[in-house]
């Protein structure tokens, strides 16, 4: 590594950008990151730095122009008096401003960048030269001057500007101009605002806080052993970086809301009450590495007891489990390092009593025996061991499969009365594993077709097995002769996990994100659903208390805040990316991925019209207030306008809004559908005619508008949304609520803020929550404010909040 620093010095002097990140400590040997990996967090540190260079120079060329254009007036004879000092400066700078800048290199947003022109390849040259520290002071003293004149010479008004670190306020023209990655967004007041305005006044926090009220889905699909009914009547489980314990029979849920990144195991303490979880390592807001643990803690008051392994664990707590035979003393867990290590724990001292390398190979299961305490049992590919613990060391006996097949995976073990164990794997075989020894006892071949997912030891004695590729759920006697069996609807995807309910009842979790619940004797129920992929598309119904969502999982989904659950779902060709109501309900327009859209009935769940507009992603689509028009926002930068008759079933392209140089993210429409506002990838504001698509360049006829929706990020009304030093992809969504008194935000950082609306003060206050694990992609108010919708990207979770 210091050779490398050495050959960094050889290019740039002491003081240089890329020598300070090398001295970040945040980056050093000492931070335990291997070095292949500190290398690529330098590189993309240089790639951001290169990037605010190419920006700092978009801007200043910006302002210079500018002030080009006030010497023309000033010094008509320009010829005589030869090129000015604004000129020559001008002559060194690219020809037009970097239109996606930041943009580009942003990993959460999930968009593209938007198509290359000949331009753009220019600017993309020039940023790939390097830059030293002495020209890069220049340009950021040169800029500073600029702005400096422009604010006080003819272009504003000195006198009635108000400025801070971040926004200038020109009373005179009635804007102001915040600044994001160093590029200049201008937002317009309306008159009745501008005049008392003052960009130096304090936001007031929203007197309304939110309250998480339901967990929508389940994470199925890539976890195990997370599904469990304790003696108080709830199943408890996992979805994002919420555990719920759900009561289906009140249809109540509690939440314990510990954890600040995703769930990834659970296991339930002898005693029934104390419950252990384990997460994986996380990013905070401010970029923060968040590490690894368990987190221990009480299911009836939902406090933490305790927090085990922070620090110790690299990379995940995906494994976790009680000891049964000394009353739940001891917990192990196993990291989801590359060595696959296995600990054990007095969770009560939170102190480590031993530890070892498990397995080069993934490790899918690790149990505490039931009858011996310093027995423990793991499985995982192509393996099954056995560990005793004594003292501080734990010694392996390798199972030995012997003239049976063995497996590519052991994917789930459980214990018999006896004491033997049982295993399930990927060929569909019943392993019996004698009491004590690690040799095969009995075999039941081809229990199922595909692998055996997951294996519950009922209180009767008797076993269940839940297949993958045959989703059959089968109960065997005590000498493992098939008893009954019961089949997963496919709809819902193959057994993930099993626990016993009440009497003779049984709940199945699936690899579809779904809980069932039902019995030997009769059916399996939907109890819990939710998306399986990337969720970004998100509506509300314009007068019940119903919204709709759709994903990359192909799936529609119509649901209902009561019962919450779908009233039904529609599955579709492509990956789901938007989707919007008609204002008067009858149908609903689902933007996929591929520049094709749909509309389908409400009620019936028909096709009623399909179209496609170019082949990039359809980022937003919104019918206007009337129902006359709807409006279709692409990632190829234009909005195609279409006429709506017959109630929302016919459909014919009235305009095309040409003029963003980026992907559109967002848009509104006028409360009298006449206009349109638009936002784009690089942190443009553009305004349109909506009956022919003609953009709107008069700041005198959009500033006083009335907007029916705010959903546009950028704009004078939510520009306080955006916090110190944010990027133009940190928040990926805004709402305003019906009763325009609160704004909600969806960000990078799996929060949900809320604000007061509206809110046009610089980095205004806000309430914020977590329970969702991965960036934030939608947020909405249901039409009568009693609730707030939110939707997780990659956690797939659907979080429903009552405003209180």
């Amino acid at each position: 590594m210091s050779e490398r620093v050495a050959s960094c010095g050889n290019l740039y002097d002491t003081n240089t950008l890329l020598l300070r990140y090398c001295n970040d400590d945040n980056v050093s040997a000492g931070s335990g990151m291997e070095t292949d990996d500190r290398l690529s967090h330098l590189e993309q540190r240089v790639q951001l730095q290169e990037d605010e260079i190419q920006l700092l120079k978009a801007a200043l060329a910006d302002a210079l122009r500018r002030l080009g254009c006030c010497e023309e007036i000033t010094h008509t004879s320009s010829k005589k008096h030869g090129p000015t000092k604004v000129r020559q400066i001008l002559q060194a700078l690219p020809s037009k401003p970097l239109t996606n800048g930041y943009v580009q290199t942003k990993r959460l947003s999930g968009y593209p960048s938007s198509p290359s022109s000949p331009k753009k390849e220019v600017l993309m040259s020039i940023k790939r030269k390097s830059m030293s520290t002495e020209r890069l002071s220049t340009v950021k003293k040169e800029m500073a001057d600029s702005r400096r004149t422009t604010s006080s010479g003819s272009l504003t008004s000195g006198k009635k500007d108000s400025k801070t670190k971040e926004c200038t306020f020109n009373a005179d023209d009635g804007y102001v101009r915040m600044f994001i990655r160093g590029r200049p967004i201008t937002m317009h007041i309306s008159d009745q605002q501008k005049e008392a305005y003052n960009l130096d006044h304090k936001a007031a926090l929203p007197e309304r806080k939110l309250k998480l009220q339901w967990v929508y889905g389940y994470r199925g699909r890539d976890c195990r052993s997370n599904l469990y009914l304790l003696p108080t009547g709830e199943i408890v489980y996992f979805n994002a970086s919420v555990v719920v314990l759900y009561n289906v029979e009140e249809q109540q849920q509690r939440h314990y809301l510990g954890h600040n990144d995703d769930v990834k195991c659970l296991a339930i303490h002898p005693d029934m009450v104390t419950i252990a979880t384990g997460q994986v390592a996380g990013t905070s807001k401010d970029g923060k590495l968040l590490q690894p643990h368990v987190r221990v803690w009480d299911s009836v008051s939902l406090n933490t007891l305790h927090v085990i392994g922070a620090g110790v664990f690299e990379r995940a707590a995906t494994c976790v489990a009680f000891s049964k035979s000394n009353g739940g003393a001891h917990l192990c867990a196993v990291d989801d390092a590359n060595d696959h290590i296995l600990s054990v724990w007095d969770w009560q001292k939170e102190k480590l009593l031993a530890e070892v390398k498990c397995s080069n190979d993934s490790v899918l299961g690790a149990v505490f025996h039931p009858m011996e305490a310093n027995l423990i049992v793991t499985c995982g590919k192509s393996h099954i061991n056995f560990w005793t613990m004594e003292g501080i060391t734990l010694t392996k006996r390798q199972g030995l499969f012997e003239k049976h097949e063995k497996p590519k995976y052991v994917l789930c073990v459980a214990f018999a009365e006896n004491g033997d164990a049982i295993t399930g794997d990927s060929s569909g075989n019943l392993y019996i594993w004698a009491k004590g020894g690690n040799r095969i006892s009995q075999v039941v071949s081809g229990a199922h077709e595909g692998g055996i997912f997951s294996l519950c030891v009922l209180k009767d004695g008797t076993l269940v097995s839940g297949g993958g590729k045959d989703r059959r759920v089968l109960q065997w006697d005590h000498d493992y002769r098939k008893k009954s069996e019961i089949e997963v609807p496919e709809a819902f995807g193959p057994v993930r996990t099993l626990a016993e309910g009440k009497q003779d009842e049984l709940f199945v979790g699936t690899t579809r994100n779904a809980i069932l619940r039902g019995s030997f004797s009769g059916s399996l129920t939907p109890i819990v659903q939710g998306h399986t992929d990337e969720l970004w598309g998100l509506d509300v119904h314009p007068s019940t208390e119903q919204f709709v969502t759709c994903g990359q999982d192909k799936q529609v989904y119509l649901w209902d805040t009561s019962s919450h659950l779908p009233l039904w779902s529609k599955a579709i060709e492509d990956p789901g990316r938007t989707i919007g109501f008609h204002p008067n309900g009858p149908v609903l327009a689902v933007g996929t991925m591929t520049g094709r859209w749909l509309v389908l009935d409400t009620d019936t769940r028909d096709l009623v019209s399909m179209h496609t507009d170019g082949n990039e992603i359809i980022s937003v689509i919104k019918y206007s207030p009337d129902g006359a028009y709807l409006a279709v926002g692409s990632h190829d930068n234009f909005v195609y306008i279409y006429s709506v008759t017959e109630n929302g079933r016919k459909y014919s392209r009235v305009g095309k809004c040409t003029g963003h140089s980026s992907f559109v993210t967002h848009l509104d429409w006028s409360t009298d559908s006449q206009f349109i506002v638009t936002n784009s990838g690089d942190y443009e504001i553009l305004y349109w005619e909506a009956s022919s698509g003609k953009h709107v360049t008069s700041a005198d006829v959009v500033r006083n508008l009335e907007w029916a929706t705010s959903t546009c990020v950028l704009g004078f009304n939510v520009f306080g949304i955006w916090p110190e030093g944010a990027d133009g992809t940190d928040i990926n969504a805004v709402c305003r609520s019906h009763d325009k008194n609160l704004l909600a935000s969806a960000d990078d950082f799996g929060k949900v803020h809320l604000f007061s609306n509206p809110c046009s003060q610089p980095r205004a206050p806000s309430h914020f929550y977590g329970g969702h694990s991965s960036h934030v992609t939608n947020v909405a108010f249901l039409h009568d404010d009693s609730h707030l919708i939110s939707t997780g990207g990659k956690d797939t979770s659907i979080l429903q909040w009552v405003l209180a």
